[in-house]
């Protein structure tokens, strides 16, 4: 294995804690193993639980299984709940730069107004953007006790981010008023990242690629908050048997459930290492053997189709 050198920072994988782990995210962490390791880099997982929709063990179940892997990682892992005055502190520094406004719009309210030429679907249109205090108080007023959101005032003239992905190469997005923190006081997820990935170190940002779009916005955060940004390799996703993203109605899909099955810890390991087209087909493989094959440049570019009936 490759020394781990922190002077180069390092890698990262950052599940949700909202059920079990499935293929798709087992194979997305293996890939982001093999980018930190191959590269020197130091390893490291975040637990992204600010979402209220959590599911009561599942953090603890998806680090077994991130382990029955094979993965290791150099520090304890990182909870986001534990590190709201971080998230905080960012937004009062945009606030302090003038990029921050209160938003009472619904989703309702966002889908009726009508939107500025050219802008793309879903982009925030600006209702609350250019209201005087005296009209921000009375729609604060109008909306309680549910309280304001706020929304990051992104400078005027400012140009979308293009950044070359290691997987994708050349990618194009949008940016607009972005949410930071939600009317009910969830950080959003696009400022909570950018915060926590400058915090820890990370220089590298390996996830699936149907994230890809949203990286702009969080490159405009590092910008806006003189933070570094990293390497991002957009992967991509696993799909189920009907051409959709894979998800538990297509069956046996968590690690729990084919163990239940017909697989082994190393079976599993093993089908992820095909699908990589870095092992051969009844090939028992190690993670150490992985990383020895393991180079980018080879990785499949198309979405690997999980079928049931797959042999181990």
């Amino acid at each position: 294995m490759p020394e781990v050198s922190a002077t180069i920072g390092a890698g990262r994988y950052a599940p949700s804690p909202s059920g079990d782990l499935h293929l798709g995210n087992l194979r997305t962490a293996l890939l982001a193993w093999l980018f930190a390791r191959a590269s020197g880099r130091r390893f490291l997982i975040r637990i992204e639980d600010l979402d209220r929709a959590r599911d009561a063990g599942s953090a603890e179940r998806q680090l077994d299984d991130l382990e029955r892997l094979g993965l290791d990682w150099d520090e304890d892992p990182v909870r986001q709940t534990a590190r709201i005055d971080a998230y905080e502190r960012a937004i009062a520094r945009l606030e302090e730069q003038g990029l921050v406004y209160a938003c009472t719009c619904t989703r309702r309210d966002i889908l009726a107004a009508p939107t500025a030429p050219h802008a793309p679907p879903g982009a925030y249109p600006g209702i609350c953007r250019d209201r005087t205090p005296t009209e921000r108080a009375a729609a604060a007023q109008a909306i309680a006790p549910r309280m304001p959101a706020l929304r990051l005032r992104v400078p005027e003239g400012t140009e979308a981010p293009v950044f070359t992905d290691r997987v994708l190469g050349e990618v194009h997005g949008d940016v607009d008023d972005l949410v930071l923190r939600r009317g009910d006081g969830t950080i959003a997820y696009n400022l909570a990242v950018v915060v926590d990935d400058a915090e820890q170190g990370v220089t590298q940002v390996v996830r699936g690629d149907d994230l890809a779009p949203s990286t702009p916005r969080q490159i405009l955060l590092q910008r806006l908050l003189d933070l570094p940004t990293p390497e991002y390799a957009h992967v991509p996703l696993v799909l189920g048997p009907t051409g959709a993203r894979l998800a538990k109605r297509d069956g046996a899909v968590t690690f729990a459930e084919l163990r239940a099955q017909r697989f082994t810890d190393a079976g599993v390991r093993a089908l992820l290492g095909r699908s990589l087209g870095l092992a051969a087909a009844g090939e028992a493989v190690t993670t150490t053997q992985l990383l020895g094959r393991f180079d980018p440049d080879t990785l499949p570019r198309e979405p690997w189709t999980w079928r049931p009936n797959r042999s181990v």
